[in-house]
Parts: structure tokens; sequence; C-alpha cells
């Protein structure tokens, strides 16, 4: 899977992605440039919406936690970051590997970085699949002599 040129796929698999994980693998990064906040990380709550079979009516599902922050590079380039629940450090990193994939850096840090996060993603995907088909049932009917 090669993210380095759609934003939303790589913005929405740092936002999927554990927040350990991510720490772990930024703080291997080589050369975070310098920037600062255009909006520190912050905490609020978005609605929520659904739809019945996916085409009917919209409606309001629930409330969930959102944090997000935005940056800007030396060379002014801007990052956002938006992660489910209440971790600014996410957040602010989520954001910086936005802005790095929209520079020279995107390279070193989709093999880094993005590559690696894909990777476990897939695997665990795999693994819910594998466990999910194990407790598949099939049905049939057998077919009676007497009509």
């Amino acid at each position: 899977m090669d993210l380095r040129n759609e934003r939303k796929d790589w913005l929405g698999l740092l936002a999927r992605s554990a927040a350990p994980q991510v720490a772990t693998l930024f703080a291997s990064l080589k050369g975070v440039p310098q920037h600062h906040f255009l909006r520190r990380a912050e905490i609020g709550g978005v609605m929520t919406q659904g739809r019945m079979g996916a085409t009917g009516a919209a409606f309001n599902l629930g409330e969930m936690t959102v944090t997000r922050c935005a940056v800007q590079l030396a060379d002014e380039t801007v990052g956002h970051g938006y992660v489910q629940g209440r971790d600014k450090t996410h957040a602010a990193q989520a954001a910086l590997v936005d802005a790095m994939m929209q520079t020279a850096a995107a390279d070193h840090v989709y093999e880094a970085l993005l590559l690696p996060l894909a990777t476990s993603a897939q695997a665990a995907k795999a693994a819910r699949a594998a466990k999910a088909a194990a407790t598949k049932v099939d049905f049939f009917t057998l077919v009676r002599g007497e009509d």
C-alpha cells in the first residue's frame, strides 16, 4: 500500500493507529524540522452521524471526543492532525507528520513511520478476519424424500 500520494490516506492511518506506536516511530524519525503551532492541540467533541444501510437519511449517532492540532514548518508548510480521544501528543505528532509528508522528507517519513503503521494495520485486519472466519457457519437445506 503506497500512501505517499493520498493525504487522506496517511491522515486516516495516523488517526486510526495506536498512540504509543505512533510515538515510538515518531521518536525514531531523523530531522524533525523547526515548526510552530498554528493551533496547539486542543480537545473537543464532534457529533457523529450514521445512515441506515449507508443510503438512508442521516441521523445523529452520538458524540465523540476528538483532539486536533495544526502546525506550520519553517518553509510555511501546514499540517493538521485529528485523532479520536484526548491524546494531545498524538494529535501534534500527526500534524507534524502531515506537514512533513508535503515536503522533500516525504519518502523518509513514509519508510520510517507510515509503512510500519500500514503493515501493522494490515496484520491486525488479517488477524480479525481470521478470527471471524473461524466462527463462520454454513447453512444448507437437506432435501427430504417426501413431497
